[in-house]
């Protein structure tokens, strides 16, 4: 029987390389929806590759160019209160990767609708996570992290409980900037920031990892998926990337979870996983393995990594502040509006605002909370007149 699928945010990096590996085993999908905001001509190709019979443009204007082809075999929609008419039967298998907080709300929608969902996106993890669980455990959907730190720890604890962890260790590159020069901070320029040494990515994400900002977000999504405080979560400099994730056991055991810096890894995993297909791989990299290399986190380097220590121990509405104003910082330097230190900086003073005190203690009920909160933090910066 072939295995149903949906794709949400098909046309982005996750959702492509997803796409490579369903096409080299055609035969045992049936693609069920795919997802995009405006690239209508590439999702339009995913669909004729795939034989795949319903998309959502979440974009109106490119929904209304995508309509007027008239596709006979092809149902397009525009928003994902369409799931209801897409889904008569629960799919099997839904790879969450919209960016943003805008992935949100089609994440906890479609929850009820598959049995296993892969999640890509860091926003919905960090911002909506305890709405995220409540859907998981009313609809018994099983969930996977993609992130490769998070699903080498999720592989590593299949069947072990978090109890008998006593430290997670969360590897970083570093970087374009690990070695840079700190008096030459100040003139770092968006091509540098953007030079990532060991992975491809978009510029927001390039960005948080120049910062480290991506390794912040990382360790909230650990403290909220695998249910362990802050305190047991450290960040570790590792350039090669090849160690993703060090689990400290508390029987003396230590475990290293390896693989190369190839999104495929992870995402082939979520999708077979409990099966016998087999992913052919580099072979293990000896000398890679002989000159491991790790250091603590500078914290002159990397200052937004100390708002880690200032966290509230409890999943709150703070997190989604933090999301959307470094979304906003991030924006104001790829716009050549600040500089790339200003994003630390502005960061910093922008969070520790009294009037955002209140949301430490505060969950999220509904979306609508979130979505409103954000909306109101880029307001508050857009009046910032930067």
């Amino acid at each position: 029987m072939k295995k149903r699928i949906a794709i949400l945010g098909s046309t982005g990096s996750i959702g492509k390389t997803l796409i490579e590996i369903i096409k080299k085993d055609k035969k045992n999908f049936d693609i069920i929806l795919l997802t995009a905001d405006k690239n209508y001509k590439e999702i339009l190709k995913q669909a004729r590759a795939l034989d795949v019979k319903n998309l959502i443009i979440t974009n109106k204007k490119f929904y209304l160019k995508l309509k007027k082809k008239k596709l006979s075999k092809i149902k397009i929609f525009n928003n994902y209160d369409s799931f209801h008419i897409i889904f008569k039967k629960k799919t099997d298998y839904v790879m969450s990767s919209i960016s943003g907080i805008n992935g949100l709300e089609p994440t906890i929608k479609i929850i009820s609708h598959t049995k296993q969902i892969a999640i890509a996106n860091k926003e919905a993890i960090i911002c909506g996570w305890n709405l995220i669980k409540k859907e998981l455990d009313i609809n018994k959907t099983k969930f996977s992290p993609v992130d490769s730190e998070h699903f080498s720890i999720w592989h590593s604890l299949t069947d072990t409980s978090i109890d008998k962890v006593e430290k997670i260790y969360l590897t970083a590159s570093g970087g374009p900037f690990h070695k840079y020069p700190l008096n030459k901070f100040k003139n770092i320029n968006i091509q540098q920031a953007l030079n990532h040494p060991n992975w491809k990515m978009g510029k927001k994400i390039s960005i948080d990892s120049a910062t480290m900002m991506n390794k912040v977000f990382e360790v909230i999504e650990a403290r909220n998926i695998f249910q362990i405080p802050y305190d047991k979560i450290k960040i570790l400099i590792h350039p090669s990337s090849y160690v993703h994730a060090l689990i400290k056991f508390n029987n003396g055991l230590s475990e290293l979870i390896i693989h190369d810096t190839s999104m495929e890894i992870p995402i082939f995993n979520t999708l077979y996983s409990n099966s016998t297909k087999i992913l052919i791989t580099k072979k293990l990299n000896l000398t890679k393995l002989n000159s491991l290399d790790f250091k603590k986190i500078d914290y002159s380097r990397y200052p937004l990594t100390k708002i880690l220590k200032s966290m509230p121990k409890n999943f709150s509405l703070f997190e989604t502040i933090l999301v959307t104003a470094n979304d906003e910082f991030v924006k104001l330097f790829l716009n050549k509006k600040i500089k790339f230190i200003e994003i630390s900086k502005l960061l910093i003073k922008f969070i520790k605002l009294k009037e955002f005190n209140k949301y430490t203690c505060k969950q999220p009920r509904k979306i609508e909370d979130i979505i409103k909160l954000a909306n109101y933090v880029r307001f508050k910066i857009e009046s910032l007149g930067i």
